[in-house]
């Protein structure tokens, strides 16, 4: 099938290639001109055939919203727009009603993989009516890892960005108890090697785990992080996370733990932080700062 694919950064830009890798053709458009297929979104729009799909990847919010705007005015009836950033799930029931007003239909997706996803695949969780499901499917069949899993249709709009919301407060509190047993074990005297006591943990422990994998990478990189400053950002899913689970009364001790240390982490200089700056820069490739 043909898609339009409209932000070619880190995670844009491996999908493209990942999606004509299984034979499909992508017709990308980013503001930057040597990353770009094309010159505009109304050109990108023009060189697409009916019923066409066009699968934006730009920061959430206001990006998201100025470029589905623009996507509004240039689609025709029977196409549908995948927005498979990070947007809030709220946004999505938004932007499905504007688009549904022009017989445009949309889906929401949220994907994980990181910069690791060009050769092992995106684990994808989308929302929307089957109809349009339908009409992406072969790029979701494309980006997904192989096998039966990686891949689901989650609910209604705004069920994938929900499904990836707690994916990722999941993986906050995950990363927060790697980063506390590193830096306990660091902490004491009688363990000496630290580094190999977190390999050993690689085989036949009930916490391996690809993001343990990764912390063992970032400790062959730079054995006590002696190189990275304890800060650690916090990309919005986490803070959503939690606001869900107060309206929804669901109490979330972990999740909201580890979400109040990275705030933690930009008072003084953290050993734990420097964990989870390392993990997010070894999975995601997010930028950390250095001493």
């Amino acid at each position: 099938m043909e898609l339009g694919l409209v932000g070619l950064g880190k995670m844009g830009g491996n999908m493209r290639e990942r999606i004509r890798r299984a034979g499909h053709t992508v017709i990308g458009y980013d503001r930057n001109p040597d990353l770009a297929d094309v010159h505009s979104l109304e050109e990108l729009v023009g060189k697409l055939k009916g019923p066409r799909v066009v699968w934006v990847m730009v920061p959430a919010g206001a990006p998201t919203q100025s470029t589905v705007d623009e996507l509004a005015e240039l689609l025709e009836p029977g196409d549908v727009v995948v927005d498979g950033g990070n947007s809030r799930w709220t946004d999505d029931e938004k932007h499905a009603e504007e688009l549904a007003a022009k017989g445009i239909g949309f889906v929401d997706c949220g994907v994980s993989g990181g910069v690791w996803g060009l050769e092992n695949g995106y684990a994808l969780m989308y929302g929307g009516d089957a109809e349009n499901v339908a009409k992406v499917q072969p790029v979701f069949d494309a980006l997904k890892p192989e096998g039966d899993f990686g891949s689901v249709h989650a609910g209604k709009v705004g069920a994938g960005h929900f499904a990836k919301m707690v994916h990722n407060g999941i993986e906050y509190a995950m990363m927060q108890a790697y980063a506390e047993g590193w830096e306990l074990l660091e902490k004491v005297d009688s363990v000496t090697d630290v580094r190999e006591v977190f390999r050993s943990w690689q085989e036949g422990t009930v916490i391996r785990s690809w993001l343990l994998d990764l912390a063992v990478n970032a400790l062959d990189e730079d054995e006590h992080l002696d190189k990275l400053r304890g800060y650690a950002q916090d990309s919005g899913e986490g803070r959503w996370t939690v606001e869900a689970a107060i309206d929804n009364a669901v109490p979330l001790p972990a999740i909201t733990a580890s979400l109040f240390a990275r705030f933690a982490s930009r008072q003084d200089d953290s050993p734990q932080m420097k964990m989870i700056a390392a993990l997010r820069n070894q999975f995601g490739g997010h930028a950390v700062e250095k001493k």
